[in-house]
């Protein structure tokens, strides 16, 4: 057994305030499925070819089944994709003006293979056409492995943001260029702060929910304190005007309203205690009536993908089932 101080270096602990798993080098894993899905679509839908024989344009992600994962292990970070992905196709004739619609089949989109060698199956309905299927077959092929290779990317740079942390020293030298950063802001007194930190993966959050009670109810349910105070059984600071501040549930749900459209929409910035300092997701809430009841359109971007499913669960759990609790006649005129 080797003595105190004289073992095997990689496996010493250097001190960290956070007391994470320093180099990482012990096996961290970060499932990518859902913030690559989200890319995939964004990549891929849009993506337009013309030439003189007409115009295609993907306008569909009918389909895209896999998973994706990212793993660090001493200090090395490890892909790992596998993706059956279909596309709908739909282009028009020059000549003609003809309208033709078609499939883009992406069946093995995996680390196991280079992009360029991805196979990418185009088909199209039967009737004419195939001028406008031989240009998914050059020009559209070339655009998907090119949005493909965008996806592999931001998969290994974005989606990995904050995976590898810094070592003590390193950790160091980036505070002394921080500050040396907020001392030239200082001395410039520039009119924008420097904002410093790291950008995070963040996916986005739709949800809808179907309550029944009135528009107008609903909305006050959300910015009238006594009724806050309510569904969220807690104290709230409550200041329902645009530039106003919230606090929610012990101080856990913190943010600031945006936009208030009386009865019809909601825009916040809103974050979790939990989540990364001064990070905010914006919320949209959308008040749509419909037969007798309102549906409430939930819309979430920026959220921190490692924080996607507690996002769902506090705005289900907490809020819409605790709300419809509210809403029964005993409760409400309690």
């Amino acid at each position: 057994m080797a003595k105190w101080g004289q073992g095997d270096p990689r496996w010493i602990v250097e001190e960290r305030e956070d007391g994470t798993n320093v180099n990482n080098w012990h096996w961290t894993e970060r499932d990518a499925t859902s913030w690559s899905k989200g890319k995939l679509r964004e990549l891929l839908v849009g993506i337009v070819v013309e030439n003189e024989a007409g115009r295609c344009e993907i306008g569909e992600l009918k389909q895209v089944e896999g998973e994706a994962s990212c793993s660090s292990r001493k200090g090395k970070l490890i892909f790992f994709y596998e993706w059956n992905i279909k596309l709908g196709w739909k282009g028009t004739t020059k000549e003609s003006s003809a309208k033709h619609k078609g499939l883009i089949e992406i069946p093995n989109l995996s680390e196991e293979n280079e992009v360029d060698d991805t196979e990418v199956n185009v088909s199209k309905k039967k009737g004419d056409g195939d001028l406008l299927k031989d240009l998914m077959k050059t020009a559209g092929t070339a655009k998907v492995r090119e949005a493909l290779g965008e996806y592999l990317k931001a998969l290994k740079t974005e989606f990995t943001t904050g995976m590898i942390l810094p070592t003590k020293a390193v950790a160091s030298q980036e505070l002394t260029v921080k500050r040396k950063l907020s001392e030239n802001t200082l001395q410039v007194q520039a009119s924008s702060p420097v904002a410093l930190g790291v950008r995070i993966p963040t996916v986005a959050v739709h949800m809808t929910e179907l309550f029944d009670t009135t528009v107008d109810q609903l909305y006050s349910i959300f910015t009238v304190k006594d009724l806050v105070q309510k569904f969220s059984k807690s104290p709230a600071i409550l200041e329902a005007e645009k530039g106003g501040r919230f606090q929610m549930f012990d101080g856990n749900i913190t943010g600031e309203y945006i936009e208030l459209l009386t009865n019809r929409k909601i825009i916040m910035k809103w974050r979790c205690r939990n989540w990364p300092e001064e990070h905010y997701a914006t919320v949209a809430l959308s008040f749509v009536p419909t037969l007798g009841r309102t549906e409430l359109q939930l819309d979430c971007k920026g959220v921190p993908v490692c924080k996607e499913e507690n996002m769902r669960s506090c705005w289900q759990k907490q809020h819409f089932e605790e709300i419809k609790g509210l809403l029964q006649p005993t409760t409400l005129s309690g």
